[in-house]
């Protein structure tokens, strides 16, 4: 009788965890990135930074609607959809609840609009370019700043701090690169620079003695660049060697701690000044170095810039859906859309009308002795 008890007991627990296992809720957040070729370090920090939002969701513990979430991350590589269309694609058939990316502003503008007919929530962690969120759609939103943002930070301190008097502009030809050349030459009109030769390359150039000759011949005390950290060391490299010894100052593609290497030595202090899309206050910095010793002791690398937005792209997301008692898109979607003063490792996050951050910061860099050196954060 005991044995048969014991028996039934046994079973009465498995048919109760089996009922308990059937009210947990599957959610599942897309992330697109490359992860593979030449961007892929970046694609798989902003991954890393999403996985281990995920990760930390599921070790907490999140009710939603009264049913415990068990979060999916579902990761596609993006490296060879330079467009976009065919990662967003997937992720609508694998029917998502919601998307952390994509990396880049070309594909990201291109993968909204699949996204939004979809009914499908999207937040960029890098996607930069002003399009991105004036297309008018109810389901798309960023966590930095854009370049807007970014371009007129840039362009009041190279006049009114900087004094630069001649400035030349280059991109290299992408929609990123493109976008920030032009916001830069926008806001620079309106702080009364000047700008002496405007230059556009392709990201494949590297050889860059043509453009160069023309920003020597005009005397320019600064150059604007448009583009990635790559082509920026090389284009460090070669300005020294045809004897330019005008300042570089570009946006967050190319504001990484890896710089100084990739520009072979070539690299003067207080030569390059870059912007960040972020900045955290005295209060909110012991959150911000949790959140990279955390990361490092995770992944075995540093965050090196998108990582913490992407972690916060989860977590706001995620935020939402608690607060709407649901995780279905259509449902949590405004709950998003109303976010305020979501306290986030990047700081305070609030989505305006357009589904921008409120009250960007961006920080400024320089680069002495090979390290990467803010100058300040800048809220206004």
């Amino acid at each position: 009788m005991q044995v048969k008890l014991s028996v039934m007991a046994v079973i009465a627990t498995m048919l109760f965890a089996a009922a308990v296992s059937a009210q947990d809720l599957v959610v599942k957040i897309g992330h697109v990135g490359p992860i593979s070729g030449g961007l892929a370090a970046a694609g798989k920090e902003n991954e890393n930074g999403a996985r281990m939002a995920i990760d930390e969701l599921n070790a907490r513990g999140v009710s939603i609607g009264g049913r415990t979430a068990k979060f999916r991350l579902i990761a596609v590589d993006a490296y060879t959809d330079t467009a976009g269309s065919t990662s967003a694609q997937k992720l609508v058939d694998a029917r998502v609840d919601g998307v952390i990316g994509h990396l880049l502003s070309g594909p990201s503008i291109v993968a909204s609009k699949i996204y939004s007919a979809a009914g499908i929530p999207q937040i960029s962690a890098s996607a930069t370019h002003p399009l991105f969120t004036r297309n008018g759609l109810k389901t798309t939103f960023r966590v930095v700043a854009d370049d807007t943002r970014i371009g007129t930070v840039l362009a009041r301190y190279a006049v009114l701090d900087l004094k630069a008097v001649r400035i030349a502009l280059i991109d290299d030809g992408s929609p990123y690169g493109q976008g920030i050349a032009g916001e830069f030459s926008k806001a620079l009109s309106a702080a009364g620079g000047n700008i002496v030769e405007t230059r556009h390359m392709d990201v494949n150039m590297t050889d860059f003695s043509t453009i160069l000759t023309a920003v020597a011949a005009k005397r320019a005390d600064l150059v604007f660049f448009g583009g990635a950290t790559d082509q920026a060391g090389q284009l460090i490299q070669q300005m020294k060697q045809e004897g330019i010894g005008a300042r570089l100052m570009g946006g967050d593609a190319m504001c990484l701690p890896d710089l100084p290497p990739r520009a072979g030595g070539a690299m003067a202090d207080d030569q390059v000044i870059c912007a960040k899309m972020d900045g955290v206050d005295k209060a909110g910095r012991p959150a911000m170095d949790k959140f990279r010793a955390d990361f490092e002791r995770k992944f075995g690398v540093e965050p090196l810039i998108y990582a913490p937005h992407a972690y916060d792209a989860v977590m706001v997301m995620v935020d939402a859906m608690v607060r709407a008692g649901s995780s279905e898109p259509a449902k949590y979607l405004p709950a998003l859309a109303a976010t305020r003063g979501y306290k986030g490792v990047t700081g305070p996050i609030s989505f305006d009308s357009k589904g921008d951050i409120e009250n960007a910061a961006v920080t400024l860099f320089t680069y002495r002795g090979w390290k990467q050196t803010a100058i300040e954060i800048v809220r206004d």
